[in-house]
């Protein structure tokens, strides 16, 4: 097998704009089925993108013998429950974050993973596999920028949509949960460390009930990172990594263009290289990447236990909102 067929869970607008034709591109992808609870939608969504099987139901998507993976873009509150069933149907699972309404319902997938080794499972932070953020943790691995200290991050945009699930508190909507997620996770993977503890300010939209506007802190013992993150205010997003004796920043971190180079910047001293990355498509590699570890058996690039430990930092940092405190990361 040089290819691997995957199954669309959804008719997700992130998944036919972004994800799927992404995928479509890739060496080691090969879209075979897409499936919604409307019969119509699936069909609309594999005529427009050529994608040969359409089903009326997640079930019977599942059901289908030449499928080998699924990628679930799901809304939140149904990325653990349909990620599971697709273990227990036999195929490999890429999941869009956060893994879930809690780590509690992240562990719950996790132990679904372990009774299914044969299996492949990883949350889809798709930024992680670009070429500007493998550089910077290049940059900062080798001494870069000396000792790293603190990181500086900031992602917002606007969404008053009142029938968007991202406003919905059930559906595990609100800014930390869609893009707060981002800033914990490059913190993470950028120290290589959990945070020891957070603290922080939320603030809820008083009609929307969800998190609009949050502002976060968290200690890593051996440096710190802060973040804010928004889903009423300005698109905006930028990441600043900063050592004793020099700094890294990415000047679209998140949503990188798939159409143009990127630009990060990386200064020692006085001195201030600009960097050109080649143009990519963080949705390739990282169906690529994902699918590779399918046809050679090694492991993923993330293992799934990152998604449970990411959850746990956005907990602490409601329950530091909540209380106007500092609380500590159990780990």
């Amino acid at each position: 097998m040089s290819k691997i067929r995957w199954g669309i869970l959804s008719t997700a607008n992130i998944g036919v704009v972004k994800v799927i034709p992404a995928m479509m591109r890739g060496e080691f992808c090969e879209i075979t089925a897409i499936s919604s609870r409307n019969l119509a939608n699936a069909q609309q969504a594999a005529k427009k993108l050529g994608i040969k099987k359409a089903y009326g139901s997640y079930e019977e998507l599942l059901a289908d013998p030449e499928i080998d993976a699924i990628y679930n873009p799901l809304p939140n509150h149904l990325h653990v429950p349909w990620s599971i069933k697709a273990l227990e149907a036999g195929k490999h699972v890429l999941c869009e974050k956060p893994i879930g309404l809690t780590s509690d319902e992240g562990q719950d997938l996790v132990e679904a993973g372990k009774k299914h080794p044969e299996l492949k499972l990883m949350e889809a932070f798709m930024y992680r596999h670009h070429p500007q953020w493998v550089k910077a943790k290049e940059i900062v691995n080798s001494g870069g920028i000396g000792t790293l200290r603190t990181i500086q991050s900031f992602f917002s945009y606007g969404n008053l949509d009142a029938e968007n699930y991202r406003n919905d508190p059930a559906f595990g909507g609100g800014g930390l949960m869609d893009i707060g997620c981002y800033s914990i996770s490059l913190s993470r993977f950028i120290f290589d460390a959990e945070p020891k503890r957070v603290s922080g300010i939320v603030e809820f939209d008083p009609e929307l009930r969800v998190d609009r506007l949050a502002t976060a802190l968290m200690d890593f013992e051996k440096g710190t990172s802060q973040f804010t993150c928004s889903m009423q205010i300005v698109p905006y997003q930028r990441v600043n990594i900063f050592g004793t004796t020099g700094r890294v920043e990415i000047e679209i971190p998140f949503n990188a263009p798939p159409d143009r180079p990127c630009i990060m910047w990386h200064q020692q001293g006085d001195d201030i290289e600009e960097i050109t990355i080649e143009t990519s498509d963080q949705y390739t590699v990282q169906g690529d990447l994902f699918s590779q570890a399918i046809l050679n058996n090694t492991p993923v690039p993330t293992p799934i236990e990152d998604a449970v430990k990411n959850m746990q930092v956005i907990e602490a940092i409601f329950e530091a909102g909540k209380n106007e405190c500092w609380v500590n990361i159990q780990t």
